[in-house]
């Protein structure tokens, strides 16, 4: 588990497409060009060698020097590009982070922030890259010159021993330099699959660093008897591994007593959540660690903790976080997952249906449930998304007691669930507990005042223990919880008068009812130049000289080769830089540009099935990358290869046109038809390519972020199936488009060489019948060699040319308007007028469906809140409180009906100067990477403004978590690291969240359930922060809570509920916290169900 936390999402997600594509390529087609190559390599010297060893040798020399080049650059290039790679895995990391806390961004105004972080990155990327350009330029160079200078080395010295007498026959020369010419040019299809692989290299650390780190689930102890043992923590000192100068358990020494409840209370931060955390052995406390970090013992009856097996250990428990995840599937098989490893694993499926029928209804959740369209079979989107805080949270507690573990933990198990049904849930988790090992952490004290032992802890150590009634008694720091969440008396509240204040303030409301081919990265395989041939020409001339003749015209030859050289060592210098660096320009600002794109989308894009946070993160990664190549080095090689046909058929045809038009027209319709059958091809599979691996890689995304759910419900192995059958039908796929590849590959490759046989045949006749001299047929012959080769090159970059397109048409795609882009009425933003304290608020006739649903949320929904006033939306989960926020907040737009904002149209408003006089906390926080500052200033205008250090600080205060960040090393400047949702309790996460909103000063403030996650004592106050706030009446508070202690001085109390069938939901009552409970209505009820002393 430290290993996962010291990686973000974005990293995992970026390895298994974008590096993982990177491994794929190198050893596919390219490590068969590879061997290929060598193959041809070693026949070609051997023949060399079988004529003449001494010319063979000295040629050779330019090979050396081949070597020595590829050993000083290739180090340096797979350096740079390991580089390229760690800025590559930093962007991705931010856009996962991004894209997976879209509604936050959003309501931060934070969007311009985000995407200048993320083109820091980019930028970074691409500087890293362009490092590479001057070596890839002298690597080019190198190999180049090196070819053709060989040609100059074969004329000089062959002629040479011809002269001397060392070779007796010209055709010796001639055999022994088309050998050298075919090694040469091996040397250059080499280049490119030597590279790909060195690219590999560096992509197989991201793999091999997770491979290659330890494994903590070696065999151990299972005996059955032992999920009935005591768990005995003995003086246990602990920091996590990724923050170990912060010690969060301090010698925390407790029992947990079988088949009886215990109860963690205490403030946030205290180590509640870490002792859960350790009892499933996500961190271990192990002899060889450092003694500074971790200490002492956990004991399971007579044994250590450590010795037990792991999976056998978390399948005897049965653990709901605070944080519930769901995995895009149905609400079957979320709560199925519980089954896993237990006795039920394998049954059938009309058992396992009896089970989770039976657990939901427990859970309280079949109440839900039953009412969706679908029932059981309804897809709960990317992590629940489709369903309300507290339905996620009912899910998450029927999977944990399907199995009917032996142990239970509860990590605030009901923090987001409604009165009503938090107090059916309570009474159904004291009936699982009843017999089991039951473990409870909350701050709603009124979950716990049952429990057989209460332990009171802070800062890492238990100060009290005890059952309620006894800390009740002793008058210590329990005693201050319990009564800091103590609804006000209800008999007090029954005959007090209406405070005049509130009276008058109060308005009557009308209730109504989002591959690259690397193997052809720097493909440097040869490509045959038409001038080759007409060199040729007049070179082979020299061997029907003798004497001084036949010395001068070599020593002339040997030199335009020589120079020849020289110049394509320049022309490919040029080339290996300029396509280089714009490759890297092109990736950066396609990056960009897409990134920018999918960021203007509305939250209605995120929430489609196509456009989750994985699959979005594997196109921002692969489809830019594609693109890359198409602009870089493997965009050049085909061009090249289009001028070198144009130039081998411009030549064949003035030397010898028949022989020319014998063998072009025979040979290039089947050479196009093949090509244009494999391009063809290669687009379809591309396509259905993109969709399945867009799949895969959610799905894998949402593994890596659900990973404490799938170890806690020992799913290691049911996600590695379900993973590998995702990939199963590709990669079948893949294994049959190989065939017809190779089938297509090998027919063109075979039409070459008739083409080669046929002009051979055909130009012998005409040399028999003295219509062509040898000149012009070696010219044509050539010339038709060298353009089928830079053909059969250009067609095998279909591939390249596929997977480009289609990332094209994807990025493009991203710029294009989509349905459900948010509604705008231009008159403007908000003016300095309008920019004044407390704005009022009116609903009027709202009706609003998701498009994912039937039935309408609430329809025809009237509400009216004055400027300054404190509101709360009360009511049952998935009465679409939070959908109003959501409203509110121009998540999305209603469907009908009009939402005015200091009597404006919200539509009228202009979006960013709307949500700047906005600030939401939302019920699940999210932070990012950075520091705690940057997190808290995240989206305002002037972030290093003196008066906004002032109010950062102020704001920290109010929010009670000043104190905790002075405290850290490095204060407000903490590093919250890769994966900024593991480095905080959940405690800590919402009051930054808090105090992130309050620096805003905003309008209009919305807390969606914004203290479900505080202590009793953080959450008095932070309360009595936001009354006071309140009181000034410089700002509108709207508050949705499910914890009524928290808004009984709130101006007006909206209850919401079920209304008309098809109707969705409305406004039961309104009114102040006294009135209501006069009513003895819905409120009423709701309060009595949460009264502490009841």
């Amino acid at each position: 588990m430290s290993k996962l936390d010291e990686m973000s999402v974005g990293t995992v997600t970026h390895a298994i497409t974008a590096l993982s594509n990177t491994i794929q390529q190198s050893v596919s087609d390219r490590l068969a060009i590879l061997f290929q190559s060598l193959a041809l390599l070693i026949a070609a010297y051997a023949i060399a060698f079988r004529y003449s060893w001494a010319l063979t040798l000295v040629v050779s020399s330019a090979i050396v020097f081949v070597i020595l080049g590829f050993s000083l650059t290739m180090p340096f290039l797979v350096k740079a590009q390991q580089n390229v790679d760690k800025a590559d895995e930093k962007h991705a990391a931010l856009a996962a982070e991004v894209f997976g806390s879209i509604r936050t961004v959003f309501a931060l105004n934070a969007e311009q922030p985000l995407f200048k972080k993320y083109t820091r990155w980019v930028e970074e990327a691409r500087k890293r890259g362009l490092r590479m350009s001057l070596v890839s330029g002298i690597h080019l160079a190198m190999l180049f010159f090196a070819m053709y200078v060989s040609f100059s080395l074969a004329f000089w010295f062959g002629l040479k021993l011809y002269r001397e007498g060392h070779i007796a026959n010209i055709n010796t020369v001639i055999t022994v330099f088309f050998s050298v010419l075919l090694v040469v040019t091996i040397l250059g299809g080499i280049a490119g699959p030597l590279m790909a692989i060195s690219k590999a290299i560096s992509a197989s650390g991201a793999f091999f660093g997770v491979i290659d780190s330890k494994q903590d689930d070696p065999p151990g102890i299972r005996d059955p008897e032992l999920s009935h043992a005591d768990i005995m923590f003995e003086n246990v000192k602990f920091a996590y591994p990724t923050r170990p100068e912060m010690t969060v358990l301090k010698g925390f020494h407790a029992t947990f007593e079988r088949n009886k409840t215990t109860a963690l209370v205490g403030p946030s931060g205290s180590g509640k959540s870490t002792i859960v955390g350790m009892i499933e052995r996500w961190y271990q406390i192990q002899s060889e660690e450092a003694e500074e970090t971790t200490s002492g013992h956990i004991h399971v009856g007579p044994h250590n903790i450590n010795d037990l097996d792991v999976k056998w250990w978390r399948s005897q428990i049965g653990l709901v976080q605070q944080e519930p995840f769901l995995f895009n599937d149905t609400i079957y098989n979320n709560v199925a997952f519980g089954l896993i490893g237990s006795q039920w694993e394998n049954d059938t499926d009309a058992v396992k249906m009896d089970l989770i029928t039976g657990a939901c209804n427990q859970a309280f959740a079949d109440e839900f449930i039953d009412r969706l369209p679908m029932g059981y079979s309804t897809t709960v989107g990317e992590g629940g998304i489709t369903l309300s805080g507290g339905q996620r949270q009912r899910i998450a507690i029927a999977r944990s007691i399907v199995s009917q573990p032996q142990i239970l933990i509860l990590d605030e198990a009901t923090s987001s669930i409604d009165i009503k049904g938090e107090k059916i849930v309570q009474a159904a988790l004291d009936r699982v507990s009843k017999d089991r090992t039951t473990i409870m952490i909350a701050h709603r004290l009124s979950t716990v005042r049952r429990a057989d032992k209460i332990i009171v802890m802070k800062d890492g150590q238990n100060f009290e223990e005890g059952s309620h009634e006894e800390l009740i008694l002793k008058e210590g720091i329990y005693h201050g919880l319990v009564h800091a969440q103590q609804l006000a008396p209800l008999t007090d509240l029954m005959d007090a008068d209406v405070p005049s204040s509130m009276a008058s303030q109060k308005e009557e409301v009308r209730a109504h009812d989002y591959t690259t081919k690397e193997g052809s990265d720097q493909n440097c395989q040869d490509d045959p130049e038409p001038e080759k041939s007409f060199g040729f020409f007049h070179s082979f001339g020299v061997f029907q000289f003798t004497g001084q003749k036949l010395v001068d015209a070599a020593n002339f030859w040997a030199l335009m080769f020589f120079i020849l050289a020289l110049a394509m060592a320049t022309f490919y210098f040029m080339l290996g830089f300029s396509s280089n660096s714009i490759s890297m320009f092109v990736v950066s600002n396609a990056r960009m540009d897409y990134f920018y794109n999918i960021l203007s989308k509305p939250v209605s894009y995120y929430d489609r099935e196509e456009n989750s946070s994985g699959s979005l993160i594997s196109r921002l990664s692969t489809d830019s990358k594609q693109l890359q190549e198409m602009f870089g080095p493997t965009g050049v090689f085909p061009l090249i290869s289009v001028f070198n046909i144009i130039g081998c058929v411009s030549i064949s045809f003035a030397f010898g046109w028949k022989l020319a038009a014998v063998t072009f027209f025979a040979a290039m319709p089947f050479l196009f038809f093949s090509a244009f059958m494999r391009i063809r091809y290669e687009i379809k599979f591309e396509t259905l390519n993109a969709a399945v691996y867009a799949d895969s890689s959610k799905f894998a995304t949402e593994a890596v972020r659900a990973f404490r759910t799938v170890t806690a419900l020992t799913m290691e192995d049911t996600i590695l199936e379900r993973y590998s059958n995702l990939l199963k039908d590709q990669r079948q796929k893949a294994i049959r488009k190989a065939w017809y590849a190779t089938l297509v590959f090998a027919f063109s490759d075979s039409v070459e060489l008739c083409a080669m046989a046929l002009a051979f045949w055909y130009g012998g006749q005409l040399l028999a019948s003295r219509e062509y001299d040898p000149v012009a047929f070696f010219v044509v012959y050539i010339a038709i060699i060298q353009g089928g080769q830079s053909a059969g090159q250009f067609f095998s970059f279909g591939p390249n040319i596929a997977q480009a397109k289609a990332s094209a048409n994807r990025i493009l795609a991203a710029r294009q308007p989509t349905q459900g882009q948010l509604q705008h009425i231009p008159t403007g933003p908000l003016s300095s007028s309008e920019h004044t304290p407390s704005p009022s608020v009116e609903v009027q006739n709202v009706s609003f469906q998701y498009h994912t649903r039937e039935v309408p949320t609430f329809a025809n929904l009237n509400l009216s809140i004055e400027s300054g006033q404190f509101v709360a939306f009360v009511g049952p989960s998935g009465c679409g409180k939070s959908t109003l926020v959501s409203l509110l907040e121009r998540f999305y737009d209603c469907t009908q009906g009009t939402i005015l904002f200091g009597g404006r149209d919200i539509r009228s408003i202009e979006l960013a100067s709307y949500r700047s006089a906005l600030s939401l906390v939302a019920q699940e926080p999210k932070l990012f990477e950075g520091t705690i500052r940057e997190n808290l200033l995240l989206g305002l205008e002037a972030p290093n403004n003196p008066t906004t250090e002032d109010q950062m600080i102020q704001a920290c205060k109010d929010a009670e978590i000043y104190d905790f960040i002075v405290s850290l090393p490095d204060g407000f400047l903490t590093e919250l690291g890769v994966n900024a949702q593991a480095s905080l309790s959940g405690g800590q996460k919402q009051r930054i969240c808090i105090a992130r909103a309050l620096i805003r000063k905003p309008l209009l403030l919305l807390l969606d359930e914004a203290t479900s996650s505080l202590d009793s004592h953080s959450e008095s106050l932070v309360q009595g922060a936001m009354e006071r706030l309140a009181s000034k009446r410089n700002m509108t508070i709207i508050a949705v809570a499910h914890r009524l202690a928290t808004i009984q001085k709130a101006d007006a109390i909206f209850v919401f509920g079920e209304g008309a069938p098809g109707q969705g939901s409305t406004i039961l009552e309104s009114g102040t916290h006294p009135e209501l409970l006069r009513r003895k209505g819905a409120y009423w009820q709701m309060c009595q169900a949460q009264a502490l002393d009841r």
